[in-house]
């Protein structure tokens, strides 16, 4: 065994990052730092047909966004570098001939035109066609042709493929047994695979092959990645088998599911549904992610983290490195895992209600800065405070905390209609007199003050904070009146109830 722990990363750069490749970003990053290991972050980029410019700077910019930093990267060289496959050319033609030289792949000239005709072949007759063990001496490749004709066709030119000989009846059993660390042993019939190409007729390896070595070149030791690759385990196994390496520690997580349970995750259903599914802005399409929605990186990782895992305690709330402490590969499920928009949302607000004071003020302040606001540091600290346990997503920070420093423009018809009538303007004036004469600056003062007003038109005291509210804030919804007209202080409170009794008295 490894005796060091080393996990990978490794996306393509083919787009944004989802959030199901962010969340297997995350468990190899718990799992590494829970084991004193490294986590690689590697750019699998071979496939040049689907390459997006941008999308590993992307890539990259929401690791360190979600706190994800990786120990190796295509910016942190770790000593077996390069870490884009696109860089590592030399590496892949160095292993294919020693493939081939050890009988364990093959050159193949077959054209698409003569596989298609087989394909179709195969069709009108009821059957699939595989390119296996069974046919691949009655098809063109190095299998089947001489020695001379094939070191001939190479030196012309001629387009082909390099092939992995999956299955060898005469020497070998076709049942082919693999542990994946989730779901346990896998049998596989080995007769049944296809001889898959390993490098393609433009000079790349397949994502399998340079998969294969780069995680043995890396010494990767564990490979933790979703449940998508879990039928090209066998393949990965075989490709050890064939070099004489120890294969890491395989695990493949299970798949994010709609909030529906049915099907995947994908982008549509976010779009469809109002939520999220990148982390960040990915700007060529202007698809805002959880970053710009008001969403914290550690609420976002907190959520991610309960998407196939959980502690085995009734606990939710944690933080990254609470997260580090208790992650466990054992207790990550089989089945898919259902995305629940609104608990998401929900752990968002618990990380906001636990942020330090001095923290969430910030949040406040860069709002306030944003919009042109002049504020007190003081008030800006008590505003912050009253609206901490009312905000749900940062970017209603604003909507929460403008009362303190603006008037409402405009009161919502339906508070209105539900507590204004006939007497309101006349309790609203006492108010006013209650505020432009002596009175104490605190909470409780301001409360008996409004009470004793509630006394004097025989009402109760909801009576009075209803239309002050709405006065004050514009609805009836908002932070503590009390705190609220504290921080305004008289004037200001006076001021907005004139204001509002002109509004809507008209």
């Amino acid at each position: 065994m490894r005796p060091e722990v080393r996990v990978r990363f490794a996306p393509s750069p083919t787009g944004p990052l989802h959030i199901g490749g962010l969340r297997t970003a995350l468990y190899n990053y718990l799992f590494a730092k829970q084991n004193g290991g490294a986590f690689v972050l590697r750019i699998e980029d071979t496939d040049r047909s689907r390459f997006v410019s941008g999308a590993e700077a992307y890539i990259q910019n929401a690791l360190t966004w979600c706190g994800l930093e990786p120990d190796e990267s295509p910016d942190k060289d770790g000593g077996v570098g390069p870490y884009r496959q696109s860089e590592r050319g030399a590496v892949y033609r160095k292993h294919i001939h020693a493939l081939i030289e050890k009988g364990w792949a093959y050159y193949a000239f077959d054209s698409a035109e003569s596989l298609d005709k087989h394909r179709k072949d195969h069709e009108s007759k009821g059957k699939t066609f595989v390119y296996n063990w069974h046919n691949r001496l009655k098809l063109q490749n190095s299998l089947s042709l001489s020695a001379d004709e094939v070191e001939k066709r190479r030196n012309e030119g001629a387009t082909y493929v390099v092939r992995f000989k999956m299955f060898d009846p005469e020497d070998e059993s076709d049942d082919y047994v693999v542990n994946d660390e989730i779901r346990g042993k896998i049998k596989t019939d080995l007769r049944l695979l296809d001889d898959k190409i390993l490098f393609k007729s433009d000079g790349m390896p397949t994502y399998h092959f340079a998969n294969v070595v780069d995680d043995h070149l890396m010494r990767i030791s564990h490979v933790i990645r979703g449940e998508e690759w879990l039928p090209s385990l066998p393949l990965h196994c075989r490709l050890y088998d064939a070099f004489g390496w120890e294969p890491p520690v395989f695990a493949h997580l299970p798949l994010i599911l709609k909030p529906s349970g049915k099907g995947k995750l994908s982008k549509r259903d976010g779009e469809k549904l109002g939520f999220p599914v990148f982390p960040i802005e990915w700007k060529e399409t202007g698809t805002s992610g959880y970053r710009e929605q008001g969403y914290l990186p550690e609420a976002v990782i907190n959520f991610l983290a309960f998407l196939g895992w959980n502690p085995g305690t009734e606990e939710e709330f944690f933080a990254l490195s609470d997260l580090v402490n208790s992650f466990d590969l054992g207790r990550v499920h089989k089945a898919g895992a259902r995305f629940d928009p609104e608990k998401n949302m929900w752990f968002n607000q618990q990380h906001i209600q636990k942020m330090p004071l001095a923290r969430w003020t910030k949040h406040c302040e860069e709002v306030l800065i944003e919009r042109g606001v002049s504020y007190d540091k003081k008030n800006l600290i008590i505003a912050a405070e009253s609206i901490q346990n009312r905000v749900v997503l940062t970017r209603d920070i604003w909507e929460e905390i403008k009362v303190f420093f603006k008037a409402p423009l405009q009161y919502e018809e339906k508070s209105v209609k539900k507590v204004w009538k006939d007497h309101t303007p006349l309790v609203l004036e006492s108010v006013c007199v209650a505020f432009g004469g002596s009175w104490e600056d605190d909470t409780d003062s301001i409360k008996s003050m409004l009470m004793e007003v509630a006394k004097q038109h025989a009402l109760g005291l909801g009576g009075v904070m209803a239309p002050l509210r709405i006065c004050l804030v514009g609805s009836l919804k908002g932070p503590d009146l009390m705190v609220l007209a504290k921080q305004l202080g008289g004037e200001e409170v006076i001021k907005r109830i004139r204001a509002a009794l002109v509004s809507l008295q008209e």
